[in-house]
């Protein structure tokens, strides 16, 4: 069987079966872990901070070396990302459409992000399409980098399922690319984009992050890509279907998406219209 039909019935994106080390050192490694975590606990760090932050955990480090390494997770402050959300050259970037927006029902607005997430010896990068109403992870996907393409096939699985009316992205160059906003445009989705260093116009999928993290990869040393999909995997399931949701009066993201409990979904729509005001 060939390599390409085995990726595909494993749902593994082929890039990943190629996967080595990343070429990092191992002291570098552990300073990426510690400034996930805190910028995971305080993302309103930008490096000089962060620099004083691992200072107060032991860790002298000059501030050339944690400017060069947030970026390379991907990771920002209050100011837009160096790399990870750089437009790509000469595209169009769009207007951003959810202010002052209540969002009252499925599919009405989704929204997509990257964050870096750490294995054992080494990292990933997870994408995610999350429904903004009910909180529901559309679909998701794990890549060894940054290129367009694994957002490019999240993209195409959920637009299989779904056609949200608007979809939300920050101005990173996966999104503004022109693949993947013909791609919406061809579905007639409307494309909303974050403001310029406005970190708070994606705060659903900025929260969906931490929990990910604080639940499942702070808990687990993931020991591979294999490994970190697989637990991945079971953990979205887990947040989709069994998960209670404190904003959706303690129902599941799934129960709210599809409507399993109309009463308590029509009850929501009241309930949550200023928590939705942006």
């Amino acid at each position: 069987m060939s390599i390409a039909r085995q990726c595909e019935l494993i749902a593994l994106p082929r890039s990943s079966w190629y996967y080595k080390l990343q070429e990092e050192t191992a002291e570098n490694l552990l300073l990426m872990r510690l400034l996930d975590e805190q910028y995971t606990s305080t993302p309103f760090y930008g490096s000089r901070r962060m620099v004083i932050a691992l200072g107060e955990q032991g860790w002298k480090v000059n501030r050339k070396r944690v400017q060069r390494l947030m970026p390379q997770m991907g990771i920002e402050a209050i100011y837009p990302k160096p790399r990870l959300s750089d437009p790509a050259p000469g595209h169009r970037i769009y207007p951003y459409r959810l202010r002052g927006m209540v969002i009252t029902r499925p599919n009405q607005v989704w929204s997509t992000d990257i964050t870096y997430i750490r294995m054992r010896n080494g990292f990933v990068y997870l994408v995610a399409i999350l429904d903004w109403f009910s909180r529901y992870v559309v679909d998701w996907e794990v890549s060894i980098t940054l290129d367009t393409s694994f957002c490019l096939s999240t993209l195409d699985r959920a637009l299989e399922k779904a056609k949200p009316e608007i979809f939300n992205s920050d101005q990173g160059s996966q999104f503004t690319s022109a693949e993947f906003t013909r791609r919406l445009e061809d579905a007639r989705v409307l494309i909303s984009m974050d403001g310029r260093g406005r970190a708070l116009d994606n705060i659903f999928t900025e929260r969906l992050w931490r929990t990910v993290k604080y639940e499942e990869v702070y808990l687990k040393d993931y020991t591979g890509v294999l490994d970190a999909i697989g637990n991945l995997k079971a953990y979205f399931r887990f947040y989709n279907r069994q998960r209670p949701h404190q904003a959706l009066n303690y129902q599941t993201p799934e129960a709210v998406y599809f409507g399993v409990n109309a009463t308590k979904t029509a009850m929501l729509r009241i309930g949550l219209a200023a928590d939705r005001r942006l």
